[in-house]
């Protein structure tokens, strides 16, 4: 870690404020192309300089595991040739960055319904996570054509698969056994949501996941979200008590024992 990095990251590396899974909304991409009279296209792929910046970034913090919302499953509703691009950009960054990501002993992960990609993504996808699945650096998640609703649907199906095939009843499905089939469910749920500029929404991003994460929202355009923005928000993080259904009262006094 830099020597220019606030002392409260310090703290919070060396295990003052637990931060272990990070998950960032990048919003802002097509603004920021528009207010530079520039087409929306081209925000997108200024905002693939960001993904690198903040992956980077996180490993240097020692953060576990960082998942960023790529592409919704609402997001087919852009106009086709936003979406196009969206595609052609999401492969040409994974075979970009691939060995990179080796080299850094990144973990990645896509998560999300793959069956509406390309066959030629599908296989990029496959390659890419088979590449770094041994890897135990940074633990990188990409939500691409994913959904918290179809998370959650998705679980249930799996459930109700069980249970047809005699191995759960009904009576046994408790928050345990959904969450065991949720996306993400051998990692930490998220400490920290980030979402880059302005809007002040989850959109369907880890509905599950997210129950007790803290949000954290910002009017900077993930083009433009840097290393600095990622240290404040992280700052910010530390400032709070996470209280879990507890009483203020009943956080410190477990923290002081």
């Amino acid at each position: 870690m830099s020597a220019d990095v606030p002392e409260n990251i310090a703290k919070l590396r060396r295990g003052a404020v637990p931060l272990r899974h990070i998950a960032i909304i990048m919003d802002g991409n097509g603004r920021w192309a528009q207010r530079r009279l520039m087409p929306r296209t081209a925000g997108h792929r200024a905002g693939v300089k960001s993904v690198r910046r903040v992956i980077e970034a996180c490993g240097q913090r020692g953060v576990e595991a960082l998942t960023l919302f790529a592409f919704s499953s609402e997001n087919w509703r852009r106009p086709r040739k936003e979406v196009g691009t969206l595609m052609d950009l999401f492969f040409t960054a994974l075979d970009d960055e691939a060995r990179n990501l080796h080299e850094n002993k990144v973990q990645l992960r896509v998560i999300g319904e793959r069956s509406a990609f390309g066959e030629r993504l599908r296989e990029k996808i496959a390659d890419v996570e088979a590449l770094t699945a041994n890897n135990t650096g940074l633990k990188l998640v990409i939500a691409a054509n994913y959904g918290g609703r179809w998370d959650i649907a998705r679980a249930a199906r799996r459930i109700a698969e069980r249970v047809r095939a005699g191995e759960l009843e009904p009576a046994d499905i408790d928050e345990a056994v959904v969450g065991a089939e949720m996306c993400l469910a051998d990692l930490p749920e998220p400490d920290l949501f980030i979402r880059t500029g302005g809007e002040q929404r989850i959109s369907n991003f880890l509905l599950w996941q997210l129950t007790y994460t803290e949000l954290y929202f910002t009017p900077v355009l993930w083009p433009d979200f840097n290393e600095k923005h990622l240290d404040e928000a992280i700052a910010a993080f530390t400032r709070r008590q996470r209280r879990f259904g507890h009483t203020g009262e009943q956080v410190e006094k477990l923290e002081n024992a």
